[in-house]
């Protein structure tokens, strides 16, 4: 079969993925609410600022109009100009039945006009519209992630139309189209090389620092970049559900969804307002003195503080990003930081995946290199799961291929052909059994051995006699065996392992890697009913798996993770949270980072309320002036908004990325 008989054959007939925007579409429509947003507040913001800075320049000259000098009527125009929109636009959401801190900013530019203080109302217009402004930033920054997702997009590919090559939007290209990807493109969709060869540069989805070699046969990522050769590769996905889109929208529906950490901020707002409303009735009552009610007023203003808690989400959502890691939702992020047991599939999770070749066995001592050699010789020409690694095993040792005639395969069971005069024939033990091969009892007591150790094995027959066995495990993930320590540091006490393997093979990676526990011998609704289990009494439960038969399990977890780098697309679909790199660790990253959100979320939430009554009772004693409590709660807003960016920054060093592996295929 030629290689473009191979690729048709991967194509399924009547595919029609669904749409999905594509990222073109979502830079425009970013840029479209950006650039509204931003040409909406910052005028008001240049504003109050130029406005200030007039007055103060003024200040030394001291003309005198109607008995005020011309700083009072700057300010004084500041306060009303500017403050006009901030008070309609609360009353607005007044009339509505929305209550909210900005109540408390409206009152205090009222308040500032109708006691003559503009100072202290310009810095509050100023307050209130630099408080956006400095969201703005805040969101730009935190979002800067997906920028350069989206920057990165593909946009133009080569299609191939008869001998020549048209460039056409990379919204056009349909599955099975002919495309050209030359040195330095963006690979447009996904698909397959049908021409050529070319170094892929993978890093950015896969987390793979060197790159690929591509041949014809081999994958190709949208959004990776060729580096050099030409290459002529046909679309397996429109690009809308191509794997760089798919991040895409992730990582846009994760920006766009409220946390409950952010519901969290917003329950406050109105308790803080009618605390605020009160004291400053308190202090009427007790005071008589109409300043002081403004000074209150003034430093309880702390609607840019309490909108600006979801910064720390998109920024814990998009340090994610950077570390290859898609969170869908801010709900998540916050659910894993609070994660108390995490549950692990086996096969593809904790272990590479894919077969490994261990020895050969032979009923005649000496004989094994031999054996393998001939068995090699044979595999070579199957595409069967265990071929490649025993063809590569025999290649370690220097063993050269010999001529097979008679080459037959009998598809995911044996193969069998001639070397010099002998037949021989590899496969199972059913297998080999239909064929009429003998196998003694000590050589199905050495099998059942071996499977009870999680082992894999191709049996070896020559001339119709069992001559021997090639033997098979799936290795543990490297980063797999620290990965339990890293839990333990995180406060995660205990670990179990799902799998649908049998137990003994199980115990045996999960001593490897230190999970504590492990349920074995379990289908797909096995494992939803375990974790059902485990979540009984409000436990959160995570759940770590790659394969199609986790989804139901990673739909059921409290949060669901998904290995998605090489794994299946619907067990990415069913999860919560996407590893786009191959590497089981970063697992203790989302709990990390999650963690660390929420802690900075409540830090911002309680230090900028308590700070904020700090303020008003001193403010009610008559100590601070509303002029300077109106700049006492900028720089308090100031504070506040930055830190919530923490929650994006490095804590520690990312887990070492490992190379990607194989997709899972061996049970």
């Amino acid at each position: 079969m030629s290689t473009i008989e191979k690729v048709e054959a991967k194509i399924e007939p009547g595919e029609n993925p669904a749409s999905l925007e594509s990222s073109a579409t979502i830079l425009q429509r970013l840029r479209i609410v950006r650039t509204f947003s931003l040409g909406r507040r910052y005028p008001l913001v240049a504003f109050a600022a130029i406005g200030i800075l007039i007055g103060l320049l003024a200040l030394p000259f001291g003309v005198n109009l109607y008995g005020q000098g011309l700083t009072h009527w700057i300010f004084a125009l500041v306060t009303i100009v500017g403050g006009a929109p901030l008070v309609l636009a609360t009353l607005g959401e007044l009339l509505k039945g929305h209550i909210y801190a900005d109540v408390v900013a409206a009152l205090a530019i009222v308040g500032s006009i109708l006691l003559g203080q503009f100072e202290a109302g310009a810095i509050v217009v100023l307050m209130q519209a630099g408080g956006e402004a400095l969201e703005d930033y805040g969101l730009q920054r935190a979002s800067r992630s997906l920028e350069n997702l989206l920057k990165r997009a593909p946009t133009i590919a080569h299609l191939a139309v008869g001998s020549d090559y048209l460039d056409v939007p990379v919204q056009e290209v349909n599955i099975r189209d002919v495309l050209l990807v030359r040195p330095g493109d963006i690979v447009p969709v996904d698909g397959v090389v049908l021409e050529g060869q070319g170094a892929v540069d993978e890093s950015a989805l896969t987390g793979e620092p060197v790159p690929l070699d591509k041949l014809p046969g081999d994958e190709l990522l949208s959004g990776t970049i060729n580096l050099s050769g030409a290459l002529v590769m046909r679309a397996m996905k429109p690009a809308k559900e191509s794997k760089y889109e798919l991040i895409v929208k992730m990582v846009e529906q994760a920006q766009t969804e409220k946390a409950p950490i952010s519901r969290l901020a917003d329950q406050y707002a109105p308790g803080f307002t009618f605390v605020t409303l009160a004291l400053t009735a308190a202090v009427y009552i007790f005071s008589h003195d109409w300043m002081r009610v403004l000074a209150v007023l003034v430093v309880a203003t702390p609607c840019p503080l309490i909108i600006a808690t979801p910064l720390a989400v998109l920024s814990a959502i998009n340090r994610a990003a950077r570390l290859n890691i898609i969170v869908k939702s801010g709900a998540s992020i916050e659910q894993a930081a609070s994660v108390e047991l995490v549950i692990f599939d086996k096969t593809g999770t904790l272990t590479i995946g894919r077969p490994t070749f261990e020895q050969v066995i032979s009923i005649t001592p000496g004989d094994e290199n031999r054996l393998l050699g001939v068995a090699a010789s044979v595999e070579l020409f199957s595409s069967h799961v265990l071929a490649h690694p025993l063809v590569e095993g025999a290649r370690k040792l220097g063993l050269q291929p010999q001529h097979v005639s008679d080459f037959q395969e009998v598809a995911g069971k044996g193969v069998s052909g001639i070397i010099e005069g002998h037949r021989y024939d590899i496969g199972s033990d059913s297998y080999l059994r239909s064929i009429g091969v003998a196998i003694s009892a000590p050589i199905q007591d050495e099998l059942a051995r071996l499977h009870s150790a999680g082992s894999m094995v191709a049996l070896i027959s020559e001339d119709g006699r069992a001559a021997g066995a090639a033997v098979f495990s799936d290795q543990v993930r490297p980063e797999a065996r620290t990965l339990r320590q890293r839990l333990q540091s995180l406060g995660v006490r205990r670990t179990v392992m799902l799998t649908g393997d049998n137990l003994v093979a199980a115990e045996r990676i999960a001593a490897l890697v230190g999970v504590s526990e492990v349920r074995a011998n379990l289908l797909p609704e096995g494992k939803v009913a375990v974790i059902e289990e485990l979540k009984r009494g409000d436990t959160r439960v995570m759940m770590v798996g790659d394969g199609i038969n986790d989804a139901p399990a990673l739909a059921t977890a409290t949060v669901g993770v998904a290995l998605g780098g090489h794994g299946a697309g619907i067990s990415a679909d069913a999860a919560d949270i996407v590893l786009m790199v191959d590497n089981v660790e970063r697992v203790a990253d989302v709990i990390s980072i999650g963690r660390k959100m929420v802690s900075v979320a409540k830090q911002g939430i309680f230090f900028g309320i308590g700070a904020s009554i700090v303020f008003m009772i001193v403010a009610a004693f008559g100590f601070i002036p509303p002029t300077i409590g109106a700049v006492l709660q900028e720089a308090l807003d100031v504070v506040v908004i930055l830190g919530a960016l923490r929650s994006g920054m490095d804590s520690h060093p990312a887990s070492a990325v490992s190379p990607p592996t194989a997709p899972s295929g061996v049970a």
